[in-house]
């Protein structure tokens, strides 16, 4: 009989499963994505909770997981000029916020290679009472 390249009706077709790239440990109270549950930060690398360059709340921390990082480009924030790049889960793609890849002003020169992720993209997970 000749082979067909369309399966027959009653095969299930298989689907690759999502996994995390990394996971925090269960010890410490991490952040994870909203939409998705994957971890993104361990509260330990929270820098500050303060919004200064935009309306929205976000946390700003040293350190991530399980986000992918899009091209810089520059953009004029409410503390001036920065090169940043979009921030985004790798789990299920949405847009978490951005990172500081370069500061013109020398005062805010400080927050080159830190991330921001805006409060409504995460959710408090492992240990929080």
């Amino acid at each position: 009989p000749e082979l067909s390249e369309e399966p027959p009706a009653e095969m299930v077709k298989m689907t690759k499963s999502k996994t995390f790239q990394a996971y925090l440990p269960n010890c410490h109270r991490t952040y994870s994505c909203i939409h998705c549950r994957a971890h993104l930060a361990n509260h330990d690398e929270l820098i500050s909770k303060a919004s200064v360059d935009v309306i929205s709340p976000f946390f700003f921390f040293f350190f991530r997981v399980n986000v992918g990082c899009g091209p810089a480009e520059e953009r004029v924030l409410l503390t001036g000029l920065h090169a940043v790049a979009d921030i985004y889960c790798e789990n299920c793609k949405t847009t978490l916020g951005w990172k500081y890849e370069h500061a013109f002003e020398s005062s805010q020169k400080y927050k080159e290679g830190k991330f921001i992720i805006e409060l409504a993209h995460m959710i408090k997970d492992n240990g929080w009472e």
